[in-house]
């Protein structure tokens, strides 16, 4: 067993989020049967100065979610968690429409500043005035002159460039799904027809003359679409506009000469999200335990993480350990195979005699490694510190196995790095050592003698940095720094050494989805060197100096703001930048990861 970490250990901040507000019962109706309305909680969250809405349904009743659960329960109920509302910045929310007929429930319609609009949300106790009032105590919210049932959020002056940038996204306009209202009332399917009045809506923030309550049903062949794909309205991603005009420009223009440094990419990163927790994290599992939806839940955990309790459950499947079309039943099967599998290529070490092992070079070569990396392995935590720490041990044989495991790769310096927080995490040998397995099974090019993975990958770093910033690849080049080995450190170990223990593991979930680009880790290289480019280059540092000042940045980087900025160049790239990158560039990713 592997022992557990003492309460200090359990410091590790996961920042939890205040709720500001809570009304239970609020429901939505994924059709016009009023019986098939769905009924949950509704909540806006608070993390540091970041509020978000959320809305969760209930599990249902005849669920009972075990490891060997065999309920199951009809289609309409198991795929109600594709309705979730899960954790939208209320900075991306442009308007809330308040509806209170003289008979029936009361509802609200969000209208997020993109264009998307959620569903009507039902309020069968009430709450929506204290809802108002309590957003009032922490953002503008303003009525619209044009309707009393308006309430527009965050209406400030926007930054030019940002006005230049919205405009880009007026073409795609307020998508809405089929959604079942009370009497006869519901948000209809707009079509070119209905463009301009709803990007007064949206954009604007008033409406049509004849006013939204007034608009009817749409026809059932307006709905075919959105009812095949009911999660449709609540998957935020940027515009294929937006994206093809930025990969148009880039595409016309000479590598180097398109120069972005001068962009304020905090314009382009959408806001990170609290970290997806146990109640939010039910609502992607069906009944039998399968992941409904992997890219949208690899979306979640991309822009938000994973709450620590979580990462035990959740990195198996981000890992490639277990598939997530597998059921409790299955994961629960493949586990004990797989500790069988593991005690049997433990032994294979383990039952070596002194006298073999004096003929046997290699193994003591590699023993001898393993021995003197996994005592200075991160000792400082509590759970590995102190003498004879038997999680130390547990390194130790896990690192010896692998290199049993994968004999013509052995152990390589840095892989005590990658498997320090999966056991951390995992609390458990064999599943330790399995999901340390499938995370090589990517990134063991890093580790080959000829070092061909780490060389494509500094390659692919420099031809970013010439695409993206052209001023700073001119520098570079005349201070002879192009092989970027000042980079190294960062790509062969995934940044283990330059964050604290919990944003390590924040990151690498993150860099794990492989959500936007499975090279996410190589943006984030030429993101923070845009960020500290005018020191850099106003100092005029060598190569002896950059690397002095890289590694020196060790536990000074804002992780979030990184991954912020690093998703803006990522999206800027586009193709050009996808094209930079070599094929077969570590991770080399199978197509069930994807």
């Amino acid at each position: 067993m592997v022992k557990q970490a003492n309460s200090s250990s359990k410091k590790v901040s996961t920042e939890e989020s205040e709720v500001i507000f809570v009304k239970e019962n609020v429901s939505m109706r994924p059709t016009q049967d009023v019986s098939q309305q769905i009924s949950g909680r509704f909540r806006i969250l608070k993390r540091d100065s970041a509020l978000f809405m959320t809305w969760i349904p209930y599990i249902p009743k005849n669920y009972v979610r075990t490891a060997f659960s065999v309920n199951s329960y009809k289609p309409s109920e198991r795929d109600r968690n594709l309705y979730s509302i899960r954790a939208i910045p209320l900075a991306e929310i442009k308007s809330i429409w308040r509806h209170t007929p003289p008979l029936g429930w009361q509802y609200i319609i969000v209208v997020l500043n993109s264009g998307l609009a959620f569903p009507p949300l039902y309020f069968h106790n009430g709450g929506i005035r204290e809802l108002l009032n309590k957003l009032k105590e922490h953002i503008r919210i303003v009525r619209s002159i044009h309707n009393a049932n308006l309430y527009l959020l965050n209406e400030v002056i926007e930054d030019p460039l940002q006005k230049s940038l919205s405009s880009l996204e007026l073409r795609d306009v307020l998508s809405v799904t089929s959604s079942a209202v009370l009497q006869e009332q519901s948000l209809p399917v707009f079509h070119s027809e209905d463009e301009r009045s709803m990007e007064k809506l949206a954009i604007k923030g008033s409406t049509p003359s004849s006013g939204i309550d007034q608009w009817k049903f749409g026809t059932k062949q307006t709905h075919r679409h959105e009812e095949s794909n009911p999660s449709a309205y609540q998957t935020l991603r940027p515009t294929e506009q937006l994206k093809e005009t930025i990969n148009d420009e880039m595409a016309s223009t000479s590598v180097g000469s398109f120069e972005l440094s001068d962009v304020p990419l905090s314009v382009w990163g959408r806001a990170r999200l609290p970290p997806l927790e146990s109640e939010e994290w039910a609502t992607f599992l069906d009944s039998e335990g399968r992941v409904v939806d992997s890219k949208a839940l690899r979306k979640r955990i991309f822009y938000g993480g994973l709450g620590h309790h979580l990462r035990q459950e959740v990195w198996k499947f981000l890992l490639g350990y277990h598939q997530y079309d597998s059921t409790y039943v299955e994961r629960e099967e493949r586990r004990a195979h797989k500790l069988k599998e593991y005690r049997i290529l433990k032994a294979q070490w383990q039952t070596i005699s002194d006298e073999q092992a004096k003929r046997f070079a290699k193994f003591r070569e590699r023993k001898s490694c393993v021995e003197k990396d996994v005592v200075r392995t991160d000792r400082v935590l509590p759970f590995y510190a102190g003498d004879d720490n038997p999680n130390v041990s547990i390194l130790h044989d896990i690192l010896v196995t692998y290199s049993f495991y994968n004999f013509d790769l052995g152990y390589c310096q840095g892989m005590n790095d990658f498997l320090s927080p999966i056991l951390f995490v995992m609390q458990d040998e064999s599943e330790a050592f399995w999901c340390f397995v499938a995370l090589m099974e990517h990134l063991a090019p890093n580790f080959n003698q000829d070092q061909n993975g780490m060389h494509s990958q500094l390659l692919a770093v420099s031809k970013l940095v010439e695409l993206l910033d052209s001023s700073l690849h001119k520098y570079l080049k005349q201070a002879d720094c192009l092989n970027y080995f000042f980079c190294f450190r960062w790509i062969l170990i995934q940044f283990k050494r330059e964050f604290e223990y919990e944003n390590v593991m924040r990151l690498w979930e993150v860099l794990w989805t492989y959500f936007i680009t499975e090279h996410f880790h190589l943006y984030l290289c030429v993101a923070i060197l845009k960020k500290y480019k005018k020191k850099i280059m106003e100092e005029k540092m060598d190569f002896d100096c950059l690397l002095k000042f890289i590694n020196g940045l060790s536990g000074h980087i804002n992780l979030e703001a990184a991954l912020r900025d690093a998703e803006s160049l990522c999206v800027l790239a586009g193709n050009t930048g996808a094209l930079c990158i070599p094929a077969g560039t570590p991770p080399s990713l199978t197509a069930n990861m994807m």
